[in-house]
């Protein structure tokens, strides 16, 4: 601090060639003395230029700037950057009468509009109390140090102003004028005596209001440009990355297989203009597109330890060599790569990478662009996971409620059957064939969608047995008019017909009719089943669909539970004690449709 006194004494003793300031032997006029200082403060542009373009290269200081809530740590590193800035600035001051016009106030003021409240106010302190501390006495220091922790305490509270505002350069510049302006006020009432605090502001206060207003709209427009092409980065960043996402997405759907790995790759070569994308599971390459695809071939072992490194550790890696990726092949092209994990339920299924042929070559853009799409395979992979456990499962429950037909409907099919074989042999025959289409049915191989006929074929055999046991107590009724090539799941209007069966008429002394109906209606066809049975009371009504209810009615919950998963809407049931039961439904129309009957 000694060294630093010193040569600010000689600073202020010495009369700078550059400016004559006021005295009784000088003829230079007053508007000169004005314009040279306007001059050399705004001359040290440069040195401003220099901070402001440091704040933007060094990314750690670039991360507590844009930061909303930064931390203790990273606030300390803030103010004694700006403060230092201040500092600096009253070293570069130009002496007139005892005092400096000079920059302090660029580095405190910004630091206050980019740091906040306790970095403004703590860089005018530092920033304040050091000019005091090196001119003890003087003419100014009081002031100075006053006006400076002021400025920044200014600045501070003008922050959330100064990041919601649209020019924010211009907000500062405008600003940073009434600060100094401030700072002039706080002169004529702190320094004396009176009439030279006087004649030192109207020499100072023009060159010093605009010089520092130039200076801070400089800091502002410079580091505002450079964050906003931070910003401009990352939307292209994000935007390529959901183009990829967008375009993988449904092949993703099907499955993290080599085909769709394959699609997947050359998409993301595509879009990314990497030198080479490759997609892994544990233990092969299930894709290589690019430099290296002599040797990283899909199904082959994984060749690079680098690979293996992060399917063990279920980090990301960044490599910049090729001793670093750990590649097999002794002429392998790629030297520089980011590898990430795919991970499902935590657990990692398989990598992407993306590589480049040049030594450290991949870029933080290169990375994130990596992690984010890594973590929308991931959702991908585990969707398509989910979709064919449910698809397995929905399966397993077709098969199950095929199986049942057999226990549950075969002992009284088969009584029926053997008391008509003496008295009515051709009945029983008619039977035997509805009996062996249930069953022959009921052995097919599960399918997604079956044409209407042949869900009304397998409807009307059903019946055709029941109608036996039943005789006249039982009464169809076939409404359909819905298209010929209708589709719909196998097994949804059977089982609703036997819930209307066995729950609505086998209760009724007198039996009843079922109405079986089917319509076009707008995109979609529906369905519906009304029976005058038995009905059902509100509470039973509530517990027909419930997953949970123990009930006999797997059939009516199995056909809902598909319905919904396929076409995202279930049954819909009605039911009124004594009166019958309706349940409806509805899939999508076919696109091209002849109505039949």
């Amino acid at each position: 601090m000694g060294t630093f006194k010193y040569y600010y004494r000689r600073l202020m003793l010495e009369k700078p060639l550059s400016l004559l300031y006021s005295d009784p032997g000088n003829s230079m006029h007053f508007d000169n003395q004005v314009i040279i200082l306007l001059r050399n403060l705004v001359s040290q542009g440069g040195l401003i230029l220099f901070f402001a373009f440091l704040l933007t290269r060094i990314r750690g200081l670039k991360r507590m700037v844009l930061a909303t809530s930064p931390r203790p740590r990273e606030i300390i590193v803030l103010l004694l950057f700006f403060s230092g800035i201040g500092i600096l600035g009253t070293y570069t001051g130009i002496p007139i009468m005892g005092a400096l016009a000079n920059a302090r106030v660029v580095g405190v003021f910004v630091g206050g509009l980019l740091g906040g409240p306790l970095v403004g106010i703590t860089a005018g302190i530092l920033a304040g109390f050091h000019r005091w501390s090196i001119d003890i006495g003087g003419f100014t220091s009081v002031a100075c140090m006053v006006s400076t922790i002021t400025e920044g305490l200014i600045a501070g509270f003008l922050s959330p102003r100064f990041r919601r505002a649209e020019n924010k350069w211009l907000f500062a510049a405008r600003w940073g004028a009434t600060a100094e302006l401030v700072q002039m006020l706080l002169i004529l009432l702190i320094a004396r005596p009176f009439a030279e605090a006087l004649q030192l502001v109207q020499i100072i206060a023009v060159p010093m209001v605009l010089g520092n207003a130039v200076g801070i709209g400089m800091f502002i427009a410079v580091s505002e440009d450079a964050f906003r092409e931070e910003e401009r980065i990352a939307v292209r960043q994000s935007h390529r990355v959901l183009a990829t996402a967008r375009e993988t997405t449904e092949f993703l759907r099907s499955g993290f297989t080599p085909e769709t790995a394959a699609i997947a790759a050359s998409i993301i070569l595509k879009n990314l203009k990497v030198s080479a994308v490759s997609l892994t599971n544990r233990e092969k390459c299930l894709a290589h597109k690019g430099a290296g695809e002599n040797h990283h071939k899909a199904l082959e072992p994984l060749r690079t330890n680098l690979t293996r490194e992060v399917i063990q550790s279920g980090s990301y890696r960044v490599a910049g060599t090729k001793e670093e990726i750990g590649c097999s092949e002794e002429g392998c092209p790629l030297s520089s790569a980011v590898i990430v994990p795919l991970k499902v339920k935590g657990e990692t299924v398989g990598t992407l990478k993306l590589y480049r042929t040049g030594r450290r070559t991949v870029n933080s853009v290169d990375t994130e662009v990596a992690l984010g799409l890594a973590t929308l395979f991931s959702t991908q992979i585990e969707v398509s996971e989910l979709q064919r456990q449910s698809e397995l499962l929905a399966t397993a429950e077709l098969q199950a409620l095929q199986s049942q037909i057999r226990p549950h409907f075969l002992f009284n099919a088969l009584t029926t059957i053997t008391s008509l074989i003496r008295t009515k042999p051709r009945q029983a025959r008619e039977l035997l064939i509805s009996l062996s289409e249930l069953l022959r049915r009921s052995l097919k191989k599960p399918e997604n969608h079956i044409p209407l006929e042949e869900e009304l074929r397998y409807i009307r055999s059903y019946l055709e047995i029941e109608k036996s046991r039943f005789g006249d107590k039982l009464s169809i009724e076939y409404a359909v008019e819905a298209p010929e090539n209708t589709l719909l799941p196998p097994l949804t209007l059977q089982p609703i017909v036997e819930n209307a069966v066995k729950h609505g008429i086998a209760g009724k002394l007198q039996g009843g009719k079922i109405r079986l109906s089917a319509w076009r209606q707008g995109e979609s066809i529906c369905f519906e089943v009304r029976d005058d049975g038995v009905g059902m009371n509100p509470e039973k009504l509530k517990r027909a669909l419930n997953p949970g209810d123990t009930s006999d009615s797997i059939g009516l919950r199995n056909v809902n539970e598909r319905l919904e998963y396929l076409y995202g809407s279930g049954l819909m049931i009605s039911s009124v004690p004594g009166e019958g039961t309706t349940v409806g439904f509805a899939v999508p129309a076919p696109a091209t449709a002849s109505v039949g009957a």
